[in-house]
């Protein structure tokens, strides 16, 4: 290695720059070893938790499923399936009338907001009020 003569300031700069990117040898032993302790630490947390593991497979393992159990979870099981489907089909009936209601035309100026409509927006006539399905015959 070579020696160079160098006013001290910029010696001392040059160190503290050194010194601020590398870690000191004895701050790297004291790492190395809490990052040993920490694996040690972890190994063991891993050993504790593989045992766990073994207790719980060999309790369900003992403990089994009867079949009404079973019955009842595949019941539930299907009937979440229908629920799913049936509200399926009620958020797309829903969708389509707020489409039906969107596409009706806005009331003009001469017929009031509650009055009938003659056509529909595709120029379909509209039901007329005694054809109603709701009403007694």
């Amino acid at each position: 290695m070579k020696h160079a003569l160098m006013p001290a300031p910029l010696r001392r700069a040059v160190r503290g720059w050194f010194d601020s990117r590398y870690i000191s040898l004895a701050d790297h032993r004291q790492d190395i070893k809490d990052t040993l302790r920490e694996v040690q630490t972890l190994g063991r947390e891993v050993t504790a938790l593989r045992a766990e593991i073994d207790r719980l497979r060999a309790q369900v393992a003992k403990a089994g499923v009867d079949q009404a159990q079973a019955r009842r979870w595949d019941d539930a099981h299907r009937l979440a399936q229908e629920t799913a489907v049936a509200m399926d089909g009620v958020l797309q009936n829903e969708v389509l009338l707020w489409q039906a209601v969107d596409r009706l035309p806005a009331p003009s100026p001469d017929r009031s907001p509650g009055q009938a409509v003659d056509r529909l927006p595709g120029g379909t006539p509209a039901p007329s009020p005694d054809r109603s399905s709701g009403g007694s015959a």
